[in-house]
């Protein structure tokens, strides 16, 4: 599973053959979170409440190359958050 970026030790991952709701996998030390692409709400995990706000923030600004990347499964390094 490729990594689209990485920031405050968090690694956002996406499954390129995976199949149900588009999302992606965000993990963080021993936590693991999954990410609807649609609402950006953590679908299933146990990712930490701050973590969480951090995974949401940074794909609010990248949610369109979120969205290719699951539709075209062309990978694609974003940046992290600043």
């Amino acid at each position: 599973m490729p990594v689209i970026a990485r920031f405050y030790g968090i690694l956002i991952k996406m499954y390129f053959r995976e199949h149900g709701v588009p999302h992606f996998h965000a993990v963080y030390a021993e936590f693991n979170g999954v990410f609807d692409l649609n609402t950006l709400e953590m679908i299933e995990g146990d990712l930490p409440p701050r973590a969480q706000r951090l995974v949401r923030d940074w794909a609010e600004r990248y949610k369109g190359e979120l969205q290719r990347m699951w539709e075209t499964q062309d990978f694609m390094k974003l940046p992290g958050l600043e």
